[in-house]
């Protein structure tokens, strides 16, 4: 099957599949509990992995998304971001009636990897005393707070992935289809691990408003001790600034197809 394809009911009935319902949580869940475990390996204290820098951010990052993409996409399609979602039924490439179910999938799967981060990192919240450290392993912060450079910075990384993607879905080599299959993940991996290195110094790339809020969320839930506040503040730019990317990619996708 190949990346983001589904075999969906006919659009009038507008139903999810329990398997792609499914396949969004998991494949979301271990997204996050790899990249937002590589985070906390590098930025808490104690851990082996402590102070190794952005390149193994970027790469984990990258990897994690690969191995997402990889496990759920015979399942779901494997979007595993609504900015993806959102964008793929923008382009006409997926059913809008599935986009808020899908959407639903993705936070409970990122709040789920989130969580067992936190739990397997829990002795390491316990020893680092900087609560923007404990925060940055849950949800994303600007290095330089200016609202409207972050907005562009998440809705430019966004349509990178995104106008990335949507070459994945329709990739062809002549009137052949240049589908890899479950292995279309590696190019939507290596694409996220570029935007990382060469986009992501200003944010820090959360370019999937799942990736970002249902981590926030859990962050203001969990008894993390030291925690601080979970920047509400700011919870919105790397929301509706990826959906801006995701839903601009998919307009250029259509005006260039």
């Amino acid at each position: 099957m190949r990346l983001f394809e589904v075999n969906y009911l006919p659009f009038t009935e507008q139903l999810l599949t329990m398997s792609a319902f499914l396949g969004e949580i998991v494949g979301t869940a271990i997204l996050i509990l790899l990249g937002n475990g590589v985070v906390a390996n590098v930025v808490l204290d104690k851990t082996k992995g402590n102070n190794s820098g952005w390149i193994v951010i970027t790469l984990g990052w990258g990897i994690a998304v690969f191995t997402g993409v990889f496990i759920s996409a015979p399942f779901s399609g494997a979007h595993l971001n609504p900015a993806v979602t959102v964008g793929l039924a923008v382009a006409g490439n997926f059913p809008l009636g599935s986009v808020v179910p899908y959407i639903l999938a993705q936070m409970i799967g990122a709040a789920i990897g989130t969580t067992l981060v936190w739990l397997m990192y829990r002795p390491h919240y316990r020893a680092t005393e900087d609560s923007g450290l404990k925060r940055a392993t849950f949800c994303t912060t600007p290095e330089i707070r200016t609202i409207p450079a972050n907005f562009l910075s998440e809705m430019i990384g966004t349509f990178v992935l995104v106008y990335g993607v949507l070459h994945v879905v329709g990739a062809s080599v002549g009137d052949q289809s240049a589908s890899l299959g479950s292995l279309d993940a590696l190019p939507v991996g290596l694409v996220v691990l570029v935007v990382g290195l060469s986009l992501g110094g200003t944010t820090g790339y959360a370019i999937n408003p799942a990736r970002d809020l249902a981590p926030r969320i859990m962050h203001a839930i969990l008894p993390i001790e030291g925690k601080g506040d979970s920047d509400w503040s700011y919870a919105w730019v790397p929301v509706i600034g990826p959906l801006a990317g995701g839903v601009v990619a998919a307009l250029m996708w259509i005006y260039l197809g």
